[in-house]
């Protein structure tokens, strides 16, 4: 496996090594010593599965506390996926990083727990797979806009769709309003 930093250090991308032939593929999706070797010393405690179609935005989500740590990948289709710094000390607080995880470049993100995390479905429908370090906690659901203007994240979209949005996702509130980490 291969771990890159990203323009958010914190925020790494994971290539893993395929092994294929003629009959298809293989490769690890998690090798606790591998991480751990790579400065990633975690522990998974929730393993999730989301399919959506093409356009459907999630996020910006986040939960506070019981923050998640995700290990985030796609088993079908492709996404833009988007990881918000949501750390007030750190020097990439409010930067964001983003990139295209498919089913067809088999990349990974990690994104550590305190931040916002979301994507966008670029295919006709996508499979997303997402290993957690703490709980989900409907009670401590928290959710920035997609579209908020002090984020600027640059979503692929074409200029005259709207993303498929949740009701909660279509009514989350702003960056400035956010209840960050320290």
């Amino acid at each position: 496996m291969q771990f890159e930093p990203t323009i958010v250090p914190d925020v790494i991308r994971i290539r893993p090594e395929v092994h294929g032939d003629s009959r298809g593929f293989a490769f690890e999706t998690w090798h606790e010593r591998k991480f751990a070797a790579a400065g990633l010393e975690v522990r998974f405690v929730q393993d999730n599965h989301s399919r959506s179609v093409r356009h459907t935005l999630r996020g910006l989500h986040y939960q506070k506390p019981h923050s998640q740590g995700k290990l985030v990948r796609v088993a079908s289709g492709s996404v833009f996926d988007v990881a918000v710094d949501l750390r007030r000390s750190s020097v990439s607080f409010g930067r964001s990083v983003g990139l295209v995880l498919s089913a067809q470049n088999r990349e990974m993100l990690w994104v550590p727990p305190g931040f916002a995390h979301g994507f966008l479905v670029l295919s006709d429908s996508a499979d997303f797979l997402y290993l957690c370090t703490d709980f989900y906690a409907p009670a401590h659901e928290r959710a920035i806009r997609w579209d908020d203007p002090d984020l600027a994240i640059q979503w692929p979209l074409p200029p005259d769709i709207r993303p498929l949005l949740s009701p909660r996702d279509a009514s989350a509130g702003t960056f400035r309003d956010a209840e960050c980490f320290p």
